[in-house]
């Protein structure tokens, strides 16, 4: 993961494909997936914790616009977005980049280490596993960010525990596509 930190942004994509391919492996190694048809109430689960999301980062995106805290303005928003929705980019290579950023994420940090601490930590592996991701973000130098992973993650998470692997890939996906593609807030 390091990785898609310390490349340069025009290589940004290509990491993505090498980090999430390593996540996917690794989650793989650890369990067999299982192929299930999608449930209603998982996808339901799994839109509405994306909408839940993407209204607290509306609200925070106006609240970063108005008040400035701790000096973070529009600025610190835009090298996250010009990463994924760079013009560099054609959508459908945008939308790849996000499906399997989705799959390589959620099987790792959901499928692997959230279902590993879950039964010694219940609901409390959500904030542990959101923690170690948004450690891994410091390489980025960018506070916001940290931030912004912390508290998708910890959403990702809570939607885990209660809707499982399906619900929190719907959730990272349709988010995803929501704040890069289809609306992003700036």
């Amino acid at each position: 993961m390091l990785l898609l930190f310390t490349v340069p942004p025009s290589y940004f994509v290509d990491a993505t494909f090498v980090s999430t391919s390593c996540m996917i492996g690794a989650a793989y190694t650890q369990r067999a997936p299982t192929t299930r048809q999608p449930r209603l109430r998982s996808v339901v689960l799994g839109l509405a914790s994306a909408a839940i999301l993407y209204g607290i980062f509306y609200g925070g995106a106006w609240l970063v616009s108005t008040y400035h805290p701790f000096g973070f303005n529009s600025a610190s928003e835009a090298s996250i977005y010009s990463l994924i929705s760079s013009p560099a980019n054609p959508v459908y290579l945008q939308g790849a980049v996000l499906l399997f950023d989705s799959a390589g994420y959620e099987s790792f940090f959901r499928g692997v280490l959230q279902r590993r601490l879950r039964p010694r930590c219940g609901i409390m592996a959500a904030p542990v596993v959101a923690s170690l991701d948004a450690v891994l973000h410091v390489a980025t130098l960018n506070p916001l960010w940290v931030g912004a992973t912390f508290v998708t993650d910890l959403l990702w998470g809570v939607t885990y525990h209660y809707g499982g692997t399906q619900s929190s890939f719907t959730s990272h996906f349709v988010w995803d596509i929501a704040i890069f593609i289809l609306r992003p807030i700036r």
